[in-house]
């Protein structure tokens, strides 16, 4: 699995929102400027106003201007899978060669590797669809995904 440096900053973003957000969501959390979001996670400042901006579009975070504006997130962020800020930055999770592996087509000797690609989605889709905003801001991790992580060939 290869993810870009906008899922990566985006996740990182909606970890460090989720980090200042009202669990319950009862009231509209602290909102993070673009700099201060920036500024805790290394990201480049430019960079992170498109992928906020993505963000936003998308539905995951809600801005406001203005000397007390930011962001923060739009929902609970036990609510917001990163499956589901995977696909708002890049899109459906696999693909194999810009298409979704249900559309592909292989003859002969090759015909299994559709199947092992959707395999693949799914699998994804099981620990990204899993694992909460909420969860990564915590660091407690689902334990499906702990045990995954104790096993070292995970680590190589």
């Amino acid at each position: 699995m290869r993810l870009s440096a906008r899922v990566d900053y985006a996740l990182r973003a909606a970890a460090e929102l989720a980090a200042v957000a009202d669990p319950d969501n009862l009231g509209r959390a602290r909102p993070l400027t673009a700099e201060q979001i920036a500024r805790a996670q290394a990201i480049p400042p430019k960079f992170l106003e498109s992928i906020l901006l993505q963000l936003r579009r998308g539905g995951i975070v809600h801005a406001q201007r203005g000397p007390e504006g930011g962001y923060w997130l739009a929902r609970p962020a036990g609510e917001i899978s990163l499956a589901e800020v995977i696909r708002v930055i890049d899109g459906p999770l696999a693909h194999v060669r810009g298409q979704r592996p249900e559309e592909l087509g292989y003859a002969g000797a090759a015909q299994a590797l559709q199947e092992v690609w959707i395999a693949l989605r799914a699998s994804e889709r099981q620990i990204l669809e899993l694992v909460t905003v909420a969860d990564v801001a915590a660091g407690r991790l689902p334990d499906q995904v702990r045990e995954l992580v104790a096993d070292p060939r995970a680590w190589s």
